[in-house]
């Protein structure tokens, strides 16, 4: 299964505002796989991007996607 990251945004912002958190999604999804509803229009990363410093994750996704990850 593909993953990506994909922003949370400070005070629910739209894109272009500050990044408060990066969600695990599954490709091309919005909603995360913590249950968060993120926009369509957010920014994406690669899941490669998981656990690189100073890359504020949600900790739920990231548990989450330590199980489907290969």
């Amino acid at each position: 299964m593909e993953h990506e990251l994909r922003a949370e945004y400070v005070d629910g912002g739209s894109p272009g505002a500050a990044v408060k958190t990066w969600h695990v999604v599954r490709e091309e999804g919005v909603t995360a796989m913590c249950g968060r509803e993120l926009s369509p229009a957010a920014a994406v990363r690669s899941a490669d991007d998981w656990g690189t410093p100073g890359l504020d994750l949600c900790h739920a996704c990231g548990a989450l996607y330590l199980r489907e990850a290969p």
